[in-house]
């Protein structure tokens, strides 16, 4: 648990060893304290003033957990390589283009040379380091293992990363596609359709329905197309603070996701991995199985697996195997709870759990792939009921024309 503070929050700025301007904040009792912070951390003519907010809760300040990442992987290499933590630090700003995260690690580094805990000084940023995070940092300080920590890290998160970019790259192209035809289709209905329907009108021959349907469709779009973006864009703020806000809503979300054809199948399985790679993780750091499945439970990114989660943790308390606590629930798959099996048999669980998270993240892999070839048609399609529906509806009264004359 980290430690209560009562200290005071100070931005400051002033120049490094190398020249470099630098900014961040840090804590101190007092502003005098401050300034004796900044001039053992080798910052010349620093300038102190009470911070209103942490610049990591500031509006467009969000760091990416692809920036965590890298940051990671960057502190595991220079511990490895026997540099010592503050001077990774200086090294690693100094290679930052980031301008938010340098300012964080700047602010980081300057807690370190203060004399507080690298996990302490992560803390203090939990929308950038989470829970999990931060307690595995603490873990590898108190035990004297911080390198060996950090490069576990530095791999969980790689690996965490490229099965959300997997996934998100999944949906993305779909949605890019189809947003770019119902662009399209717009741009038709304000700007080409009335055009076309004003010289029909010309002929002074009934349209056919279809196009007449076509030419009201487009009265609409170009009476109402910025309330219709506005409406849009409301009901998906709206959409996404009611899942933040309601609890009940974000598990029934999450069980019909669950229950899609594919799209289930997929999150299903990165379930899987998420669940034996955190796990994994954090037995293999020393964390005792009971407060490792307590982390493991919000990792997974599903509620209804949370849940799940949460009875395996109240079972295995109670006294009952981590193997047949998984196959207790009916929620994940055999081969997940005979590794488990294997690894509690011989000793080995963070090795036999990572095998399975291997295994699953390869499975998502595939089946991200397989959607993605299933897409392609389904999009070939929509784009030919939008884009060719509107210039069919156009060239209808032309044929007839042509059948007239």
């Amino acid at each position: 648990m980290p430690r209560q503070s009562t200290s005071t929050t100070y931005s400051w700025q002033g120049f490094d060893r190398f020249g470099n301007r630098r900014k961040g904040e840090l804590q101190a009792q007092d502003k005098q304290h401050a300034l004796q912070k900044l001039s053992k951390m080798g910052i010349r003519r620093g300038r102190v003033r009470r911070a209103v907010q942490s610049s990591s809760f500031l509006p467009g300040n969000r760091i990416k957990p692809a920036h965590v990442a890298l940051f990671t992987r960057q502190f595991a290499t220079m511990m490895k390589a026997g540099i010592p933590l503050v001077q990774s630090f200086d090294i690693v700003i100094q290679g930052l283009d980031h301008p938010k995260m340098s300012l964080m690690t700047t602010a980081i580094r300057a807690e370190i040379a203060a004399g507080n805990s690298f996990a302490e000084s992560l803390r203090r940023y939990p929308r950038v380091f989470d829970t999990l995070y931060c307690n595995l940092i603490e873990v590898g300080e108190s035990s004297g293992s911080l390198e060996v920590m950090l490069d576990r890290l530095a791999t969980f998160k790689e690996k965490t990363e490229a099965l959300k970019s997997k996934i998100r790259k999944a949906m993305n192209y779909p949605i890019a596609i189809i947003l770019v035809a119902l662009l399209s289709s717009g741009i038709m209905l304000i700007e080409v359709v009335p055009a076309l329907a004003q010289t029909f009108s010309s002929f002074g021959a009934e349209l056919p329905a279809f196009t007449l349907f076509v030419v009201a469709l487009s009265d609409w779009v170009t009476a109402y197309w910025w309330q219709s973006l506005l409406g849009a864009g409301i009901v998906l703020i709206l959409s996404k603070e009611a899942l933040l806000r309601f609890k009940a809503l974000r598990q029934l979300v999450d069980r019909l996701l669950l229950r899609l054809p594919i799209v289930g199948a997929i999150i299903k399985a990165a379930c899987y991995a998420r669940f034996c790679r955190t796990l994994s993780t954090l037995y293999a750091a020393g964390v005792p199985l009971v407060d490792a499945l307590d982390s493991v439970a919000g990792a997974t990114g599903n509620h209804v697996f949370e849940q799940a989660i949460n009875r395996i943790r109240t079972d295995v308390t109670n006294g009952q195997s981590l193997h047949s606590a998984i196959s207790s629930t009916g929620l994940f798959p055999t081969m997940i709870s005979q590794m488990a099996s294997i690894g509690e048999e011989s000793g080995s669980l963070e090795a036999m759990l990572e095998r399975s998270a291997t295994h699953f993240e390869a499975e998502v892999d595939d089946a991200v792939d397989s959607l993605t070839s299933l897409l392609e048609p389904a999009i070939i399609v929509v784009i030919g009921v939008l884009v060719g529906g509107l210039v069919i509806a156009m060239y209808l009264p032309i044929f007839q024309l042509g059948s007239v004359i």
